[in-house]
Order: structure tokens, then sequence, then C-alpha cells
């Protein structure tokens, strides 16, 4: 199982295919899906798991004119019309889903089914005060501390990596700071425009989750009309890393739902 290089509204996207029956869009977090993971073969035992990296994550290509939230959501839009009609579920980790909620809105009843994780992308407290983790400023060992319920266990091993595997999580941290580092992982607006999602919505978090925290799920999920919001334990803001089989059967019984 290993992904391809497909051309999507002029942009050459890394994919990961596997599966079959109806599509299940995943988009990632802060890193590219490794087609190692678990949650991969887990995902695409129930649905047809579409995968791509972000411009300039991966083996994506970055247009120079493309760096912006804007610029994802109607490629994803675009990428969502080369799909077969019928039953859609989109599914976003941290990073990807904020993009999976702002693609959600203007998708509209194309999307049946919305899974947000440990998604970014709206403010939720006061102005002074930080909702999310500032993973580029803070020191890495809060970081880590912050990111994982067991980092012993799950924490990136930066000096048991090959060359070739670095390079590409220091590329793939630059274009996410591209796309989200101003205004800091959240766009303003979107916090008003959530109540126009019309797809059914489960929001899924890490219950360790300090990058950010359960809370912030719970308001995000009642911004959603109808949404329902579940926890998952020993996990912290990447529970398809810490628990791929517990996020994996809260998405099997979602869609069976």
């Amino acid at each position: 199982m290993q992904p391809r290089i497909e051309q999507v509204a002029g942009v050459d996207l890394e994919i990961l295919r596997a599966g079959a029956g109806n599509p299940l869009l995943l988009l990632h977090g802060f890193q590219h899906i490794d087609p190692r993971l678990a949650i991969v073969d887990l995902l695409a035992r129930e649905a047809q798991l579409i995968a791509p990296s972000h411009p300039g994550f991966g083996r994506s290509s970055r247009p120079a004119d493309f760096g912006t939230v804007y610029d994802l959501v109607h490629l994803y839009l675009g990428l969502i019309d080369t799909l077969p009609p019928g039953p859609l579920t989109l599914m976003g980790l941290s990073f990807g889903g904020w993009l999976a909620a702002e693609i959600a809105i203007k998708a509209g009843r194309r999307i049946d089914k919305l899974i947000l994780v440990d998604a970014l992308g709206i403010k939720v407290s006061g102005r002074e005060t930080p909702d999310i983790l500032d993973v580029f400023n803070a020191h890495p060992e809060d970081v880590v501390a912050k990111s994982w319920h067991d980092p012993k266990e799950f924490a990136p091993r930066y000096d048991d990596m090959e060359d070739d595997e670095l390079v590409t999580r220091s590329r793939n941290w630059e274009a996410l700071a591209r796309y989200g580092f101003h205004p800091y992982m959240h766009n303003p607006q979107l916090k008003r425009w959530l109540s126009n999602i019309k797809a059914k919505t489960l929001v899924l978090w890490g219950a360790s989750d300090g990058v950010v925290k359960p809370a912030y799920g719970e308001a995000y999920a009642r911004l959603i009309p109808g949404a329902r919001f579940e926890r998952i334990a020993n996990a912290g803001h990447h529970p398809e890393i810490e628990q791929p089989e517990a996020l994996a059967a809260r998405v099997r019984n979602f869609l069976a739902d």
C-alpha cells in the first residue's frame, strides 16, 4: 500500500488510496499520513480510504502562489468533485480537522458524515488566552509532553530516523507554519459558520491532549448542530497513533449508525 502522485486542480498531490466501498477522505494533521501506521489498514477495512498529503507535505508539490488554508479548502473541494456521487465521509485530524470543518461548511449536503479528531480552527477563549499550544515557539520538551499520553512509547525518535524522513518532516513543518502561523491555527470567522454544517458529525478527542484540551473539543461540538463529542482514553493529540484500534472502532460505529 503505497501513495501515488495524482494531479488535482493543477497540483501534484501524493494520495494514499486503500480499501473499498464508500469513500472516506482523511485529511492529516501536523505530519502527512505514513502508510505504515496501523490506522491506515484499520480505516481501509471500513471504507475506501483516500488520504492526500497537503501541498508542501510528504511528496506533494506546493505551487509558489499557494499558501493559505483557503487554498487547501478549495483544492479539496476540487478533489471531492472528482469522486462519484454517493455517501461521502470527511475526517480530519488536528490541522486537517480545521480544513474538514471549513470544507463541510462549503460542501453542504455533499458531505454525509464528518469526523473531527482533536481539530484546530476556532477561537474559544478570550483574546489573551491561548487555546492551542504554540508548537513552533514552545520548548520542544513541552511540545512532546503535551502531545502524547505516553511520550516514551510514542513520541518520534529523531535519532532513529533516516535522513530522508528527517528532511520530509522538516518540509512538513515548514508547510504547516506557512498555512497556520498567522492567525495561529484558527480562522476568526469559522466559529460563526459552524452552525451551517449539514453533515452528521462526530467530534473525537484524546483525553490527555495538552496541545488543545478536551474542553475546546466540547465547545467545538456544541457549535455544530447535532454533533456528538467523545473522548478517547490513553491518547493525547494523536489518537490515530496512540490508540488506532479505539479510534477505528469509533469510526466504524459512526459509519454504521
